[in-house]
């Protein structure tokens, strides 16, 4: 019998994804939080002690990490790939019974116009501030990756991103992860982290207190407008 490592190692990544508690959890996570397994015992709907058995598998697939603060252990993803990994099947997953046939991604219409993916922007807005960028020849996508172009570094300095390379990370620069609503790539990778960053330092964006989402304040609408070109509507939804 051939051995296929490759296939193993997906068929074993999707094997533990694809248990419908342990995915309630990892959903419960996609947004860069840290939960403890109580809380995500709750957001699964399961009991404590089946958590901790799923939190043990998650583990030691290398999906999730834990850290320990005082009495608690606090759980989140290991990495911007497993969120992005999320994300993908979410974009691949049909919409409950409830949705209409053609609509997908979440219900609320403020986490549709803007969100958090792990450390970067999701959403309407992310993939509408992609899609300019490329118009405007600051990236362009080779071979799924986005590659910066000079004036795209120029632009990103002139934003206060630094794109220089460091040691520390092996993180790729630049990529497109498809958005879960709006089915069509936003910025991830360091540069979808660093424009998160940015955005809210200027206060162009402000995170929502237990959600994912992201809401446009009046000082963003008018930036993003002048970066795209366009209005942008600072009221979600």
């Amino acid at each position: 019998m051939i051995d296929h490592p490759t296939g193993n190692m997906i068929a074993q990544s999707a094997h533990l994804m694809g248990d419908p508690a342990r995915a309630s959890m990892l959903a419960a996570l996609i947004g860069g939080d840290v939960l403890t397994a109580g809380e995500l015992a709750s957001q699964a709907g399961i009991t404590p002690q089946t958590a901790s058995g799923h939190l043990a598998k998650l583990l030691d697939g290398r999906l999730v990490v834990a850290e320990r603060q005082g009495r608690h252990r606090y759980f989140r993803l290991a990495s911007a790939a497993v969120a992005q990994a999320l994300e993908g099947l979410m974009a691949l997953s049909p919409p409950p019974p409830a949705f209409p046939a053609r609509r997908h991604g979440p219900r609320d219409a403020a986490m549709r116009q803007a969100r958090t993916c792990y450390d970067h922007m999701a959403g309407r807005l992310a993939v509408d501030l992609t899609a300019a960028l490329q118009q405007r020849g600051f990236l362009h996508r080779s071979d799924g990756v986005g590659v910066v172009s000079d004036a795209g570094h120029r632009f990103f300095c002139d934003f206060g991103i630094d794109l220089a390379p460091t040691s520390r990370s092996t993180r790729p620069l630049c990529r497109l992860c498809l958005d879960w609503s709006e089915r069509r790539p936003h910025l991830a990778g360091q540069i979808g982290a660093a424009l998160l960053a940015r955005t809210l330092a200027l206060g162009w964006v402000v995170r929502t207190p237990n959600s994912r989402t992201l809401t446009i304040t009046p000082a963003g609408a008018r930036g993003f407008s002048d970066m795209m070109g366009r209005a942008v509507d600072g009221r979600n939804g």
